[in-house]
């Protein structure tokens, strides 16, 4: 496996005999320029950060359960067990503490978010970007400074919905390459979701998890279907859900209303707010939300991150276009951004078309010009593209 692997980065071939899952990850991971001897995990979340986050995060409630099946046996074991959300945030690092040590050296740590296109092929990561269970052993990952471990992963679902909420990891060295272990976090997964079915079956209020979309009219999203929302409440819910420690009243004020808007009015938006949302709320100083809350602008940008610029543009529409609010504009525009960023880099004609088809993309100068330097010649994109290149071209001049 190593020789292939060398192989692999000195010539980009793959030998056969290869894992497909294996191989369409290295793949990956070359298309997103994974530096092979320095991994990069972003550390997105650290201290209070990390905290009040992991404990709003639906997986909390069934941690105990997961350390009675595999945390408490991995410290004799020579294992360490993590728990990440549906992003590759890692939100629990247990186990042996000497492996804790080896692991830390190469940021796996809590906070730090182990996508395939930020470290390559890696248990968490690759189950994260396949969605079903993985074992990666040894010189199958595609950073060197990982090929001492074996690790292997398991996305856990919500049974309701369907939506993973993160995913289970077991690493460790030899004791973590047998199929004995990838059984264990299969199983320990199903018990965690047998539980989660528990635990909302018995639960009052509105049902977890929920969903905000803010990229069509506004609304919550949950298993009874979906309940409308008014574009201020949306505004509030997207920006606390930006801001997972939480926004005291006069921070939230600034962040909705371009001139003044007073603390009373806040809370009052605030108050009736929580007869829609209930239980999604938490406290009031600051005001935060009770668990994290997905939105659809998330789908995007997790579209992105595989490099499915087509099944982002799919998904995307302008963020709560109606809005003025100021951090709601500035969230707009980022996500604009990065949308845009990834169709001009992708110089797919379809993807390109698709942009300047939409609001976004129907004066931008750049897209067409791309648009026409790559659909084929003739064609009607190329020629709709030199059509309105011309026009920009006058309307700039």
């Amino acid at each position: 496996m190593r020789a292939a692997y060398e192989r692999f980065i000195g010539t980009g071939e793959l030998p056969a005999g290869i894992d497909p899952v294996v191989a369409d990850s290295w793949r990956r991971s070359v298309r997103s320029g994974v530096d092979p001897d320095t991994p990069h995990p972003q550390v997105a979340l650290a201290d209070d950060d990390l905290a009040a986050y992991r404990a709003a995060h639906p997986l909390a409630a069934v941690m105990p359960v997961v350390r009675e099946l595999v945390v408490d046996g991995a410290a004799d074991d020579g294992l360490v067990v993590a728990v990440s959300d549906e992003v590759g945030r890692l939100l629990w690092v247990e186990g042996n503490p000497r492996l804790r040590g080896t692991v830390d050296r190469v940021g796996f740590v809590e906070g730090a978010v182990w996508r395939e296109e930020s470290v390559g092929t890696n248990a968490p990561g690759t189950a994260l970007a396949t969605r079903r269970a993985v074992q990666v052993i040894g010189a199958e990952h595609f950073s060197r400074p990982v090929q001492e471990l074996s690790c292997a992963a398991a996305p856990i679902r919500d049974p309701a919905t369907g939506r993973v909420l993160g995913v289970l990891d077991v690493t460790g060295r030899r004791a973590a390459a047998t199929h004995v272990v990838l059984s264990l976090v299969r199983a320990t997964v199903a018990t965690v979701e047998r539980e989660l079915a528990t635990r909302a079956a018995a639960a009052p209020g509105l049902p977890a998890p929920v969903d905000l979309r803010v990229l069509g009219r506004p609304a919550l999203r949950g298993r009874s279907g979906d309940r409308a929302l008014s574009l201020r409440h949306a505004e509030i819910l997207l920006l606390l859900a930006e801001h997972p420690r939480g926004l005291g009243a006069d921070e939230l004020a600034v962040l909705l209303h371009p001139g003044e808007l007073s603390g009373v009015t806040v809370r009052a938006e605030v108050s009736r707010l929580r007869h829609v949302a209930g239980p999604l709320l938490a406290g009031s100083r600051p005001y935060r939300l009770a668990r994290p809350l997905r939105t659809d602008a998330d789908d995007v940008r997790a579209s992105l991150a595989l490099g499915d610029v087509r099944g982002a543009l799919a998904a995307y529409a302008p963020l709560l276009p109606r809005s003025v609010a100021p951090g709601v504009e500035r969230l707009r525009a980022e996500l604009s951004a990065e949308v845009r960023a990834a169709v001009l880099a992708s110089g797919d004609p379809d993807a390109l078309d698709a942009w300047v088809c939409g609001v976004d993309g129907a004066d931008d100068h750049a897209a067409w010009s791309r648009l026409l330097a790559v659909a084929p010649a003739g064609s009607p994109q190329a020629v709709r593209a030199r059509a309105r290149v011309t026009l920009l071209d006058a309307d700039l001049s």
